[in-house]
């Protein structure tokens, strides 16, 4: 499967401050990261900090806030991790599975699905 990449904006829980990144579409990631940077700026503030493993073998702590997050009209709270400045912003399975988006990887587009499974 091939990569692309869709608009995600980003809003603080506590007021309208919010950026557009440009995400890349990353099944393999759980969380959504976006550039540390971008987070504060819109005061997105950590509430804990977990250790990932990088597609690389390396394990990082990084910091782990709340967003809402807003992708092709679908909007829902979800965990956002503070990513180097220089990383790519990552669209990860957990925000996705919260926006009800499922990932059609031969048109490179996300699809709201419209059956949950319980």
């Amino acid at each position: 499967m091939g990569t692309f990449s869709c608009p995600l904006r980003l809003t603080n829980m506590d007021s309208d401050l919010s950026a557009t990144v440009d995400a890349t579409v990353d099944t393999g990631a759980f969380y959504t990261q976006a550039p540390a940077e971008t987070l504060r700026r819109i005061g997105v503030r950590p509430f804990d900090s977990f250790i990932f493993r990088l597609a690389d073998g390396r394990n990082v702590r990084r910091d782990v806030g709340r967003a809402w997050a807003s992708v092709n009209g679908a909007k829902e709270v979800t965990l956002v991790v503070f990513g180097d400045d220089e990383a790519p912003a990552l669209l990860g399975a957990y925000t996705l599975e919260g926006l009800n988006l499922a990932v059609d990887p031969v048109h490179q587009r996300l699809l709201p699905i419209e059956t949950r499974t319980l």
